[in-house]
């Protein structure tokens, strides 16, 4: 049997299932998709991006195991999680005959993970689907934990469901042909496992995470296996979002008014918000008593360290104002009786979920921060 440098099983009832993580998984993915059942055909869903640079080892090791493949390759984007592409995906997999015992294929990024991930969901009323995620951000947040959707003119992920993949493969290696600033996007969901519950993660990312930026395979592997085992913890005691799992969303709430406020463009990436949002949550969480303002400083001299955004001055353009940005947050799915939930902090590896928070001290911080610019 083909082996990963690292397992992480997901042990909920019925829908279990493991996510593999190491270099060139993509050469082998025939070997963990075939036994898998259904057709001997799978339809691959895909971004131009990765399609130009990864399509073909893809379908090469697919081929390996006697899987035949046709993919729909989709624009790079968050614009791609959309109504037009939906039904674009849904009307391909139904083009390929896709029936409740095959495979779809999500190989992407977030958008393209959400998206394929709804359409499977949807489809014939659910069928299964397998994770190969290719980006940071994807391999340690988006692939895991069944969350699938699209954006509308309303906010990000507002329609979708829960659909738990059958399988997620974690290939390391493809992080190496990511741009700079994705991979730095990424690593603001990696940094947050620690902040929300994990100081010694924090602490070791401190210091190891510029080895693994530079390229260390073992550090990325040991990055990636923490943070998705974290997650998948967390996915198991709570899959739809009733309690625990909201602490995944530290930096959420900020960030999706920040991501809405600059239209979903590349002017500022998912990860490069959660990064800005993580330390907005700890300077709120400092200026109401909650922790030491030791803990917004490290927190932020960390990601500036890192080198990726970590203040409303390193977003280009305009942004609204204060009034305006806490009026986009009450769209967030974290809204509960018309009362925004915020993700705070005790300190660093120690977050808890509130609906108790001033709106002067929140509008207090906006104000701070766009003042800065």
């Amino acid at each position: 049997m083909t082996k990963a440098a690292a397992t992480v099983h997901v042990d909920l009832p019925g829908r279990a299932y493991d996510i593999q993580i190491g270099p060139d998984l993509l050469q082998v993915a025939g070997a963990f998709i075939a036994p898998l059942g259904g057709r001997k055909h799978v339809a691959i869903v895909t971004d131009e991006t990765v399609a130009r640079l990864h399509l073909s080892a893809l379908q090469s090791g697919l081929a390996a195991a006697g899987l035949t493949s046709q993919a729909l390759v989709l624009p790079a984007g968050e614009a791609t999680k959309s109504w037009v592409q939906l039904e674009r995906t849904c009307d391909f997999l139904l083009d390929q005959k896709v029936e409740r015992g095959d495979v779809v294929i999500a190989f992407g990024g977030g958008v393209i993970g959400d998206l394929a991930g709804f359409a499977a969901a949807i489809l014939r009323r659910g069928v299964r689907f397998v994770q190969i995620p290719t980006t940071l951000l994807a391999q340690v947040d988006s692939s895991v934990g069944g969350k699938t959707g699209i954006n509308t003119a309303h906010g990000k992920n507002l329609i979708g469901a829960f659909h738990q993949p059958t399988l997620v493969l974690a290939d390391t290696a493809l992080l190496g042909t990511l741009a700079p600033r994705d991979f730095l996007a990424g690593y603001g969901e990696v940094v947050k496992y620690g902040l929300l519950g994990d100081l010694a993660f924090f602490e070791w990312l401190e210091r190891h995470a510029p080895a693994m930026t530079a390229g260390d395979m073992e550090a990325r592997v040991q990055a990636v296996t923490k943070a998705v085992q974290m997650k998948a913890d967390i996915v198991q005691r709570d899959e739809t979002e009733q309690g625990d799992r909201a602490l995944l969303n530290l930096g959420h709430t900020f960030c999706h008014a920040l991501e809405a406020a600059t239209g979903y463009s590349d002017r500022l990436l998912h990860g490069e918000g959660v990064a800005i949002g993580c330390g907005m949550a700890f300077e709120v969480s400092a200026r109401l008593g909650l922790c030491s303002q030791e803990s917004p400083s490290r927190v932020r001299a960390h990601l500036r360290a890192m080198g990726t955004k970590v203040d409303l001055r390193d977003i280009a353009g305009d942004l609204p104002d204060a009034d305006t940005l806490l009026g986009l947050m009450g769209q967030d799915k974290k809204v509960i009786a018309g009362q925004l939930r915020f993700i705070l902090a005790r300190g660093i590896g120690d977050a808890f979920i509130t609906s108790d928070v001033p709106r002067d001290a929140v509008l207090s911080v906006l104000n701070d921060a766009l003042s800065e610019r």
